[in-house]
């Protein structure tokens, strides 16, 4: 590429390392390039910094600093790379390879879904009233694997119960996981629409109670594996609110994250991440 890969600028934490980029430079640029048949005015990777830095500051679109690309080529890039499935086609890649890493079968067998119920701003798009939680928020809907990796997410008006939410997320996951057979889930899922589910899919899904002799908090079986991804998405600032006008991008937004995430797994060992949680 002629354009520059590394600009000449101060680095933020939260950019692209050289093997982050490494593991997905052959993705991003291609579907672009080919739908414009012109090389791009700004490096992927730097496009990428950019959008990595808003998901993990919390900073409104206008608000990126000057020494990124122009607001518009980032939102442009970030619009088709949600758009086009490109964002998806790195997601997918990354948790293969960190199922591989941790030695495991590339797709997953098992899995654990929940919602998490997060509080609306007021820039519009769909929500819905919380009786729990007593205000307008939204519902994301998580499928995740044994390790907590993401598999499926769905995002809806906080009115709609979880095992609603969970039908389609469900119905999705058996079409594109065949290997997928269990499914762990609390007892919010229960209900003729998820009998349903049972039937049409073959899905054995085990509701995991909490007795009530328990007291306190105390750590479930497989339930704790998607209550860990949930605090992992509410360390990115732009996900502890509802900002987006639109569920395509607060689920876009989840990606990033979990893609970051991913990132960092696999280029960093395990005696460097002791290390960088106690600096």
């Amino acid at each position: 590429m002629s354009i520059d890969e590394r600009p000449s600028r101060q680095g933020y934490p939260s950019d692209l390392t050289d093997a982050e980029w490494e593991l997905i430079a052959e993705l991003p640029p291609t579907p672009i390039w080919i739908r414009n048949l012109q090389e791009p005015k700004y490096h992927p990777r730097e496009i990428m910094n950019a959008i990595r830095y808003r998901t993990r500051t919390g900073c409104s679109w206008r608000q990126l600093p000057h020494d990124f690309p122009p607001l518009s080529s980032v939102y442009q890039w970030y619009q088709r790379w949600t758009k086009d499935g490109v964002l998806d086609d790195i997601h997918d890649r990354l948790r293969r390879m960190v199922r591989v890493k941790a030695g495991r079968e590339p797709e997953p067998t098992a899995a654990i879904v929940d919602s998490q119920s997060v509080k609306a701003t007021d820039v519009g798009g769909p929500t819905g009233f919380d009786a729990g939680k007593k205000g307008e928020r939204r519902k994301r809907h998580l499928l995740v694997d044994v390790m907590g990796m993401l598999l499926a997410v769905l995002i809806t008006p906080a009115s709609t119960q979880d095992r609603d939410g969970a039908v389609p997320l469900l119905r999705e996951a058996h079409r594109e996981y065949p290997t997928l057979k269990h499914i762990w889930a609390d007892g919010a899922y229960h209900g003729s629409v998820i009998d349903k589910v049972r039937a049409d899919t073959g899905l054995t899904i085990e509701v995991v109670k909490r007795t009530d002799d328990l007291r306190g908090f105390v750590v479930l079986p497989r339930r704790w594996v998607v209550e860990r991804t949930n605090g992992w998405l509410c360390k990115w600032r732009i996900l502890n609110k509802e900002y987006e006008r639109t569920t395509t991008s607060s689920r876009a937004d989840v990606l990033h994250a979990m893609t970051a995430l991913m990132l960092r797994r696999l280029t960093t060992t395990d005696v460097s991440r002791k290390e960088a949680r106690k600096s």
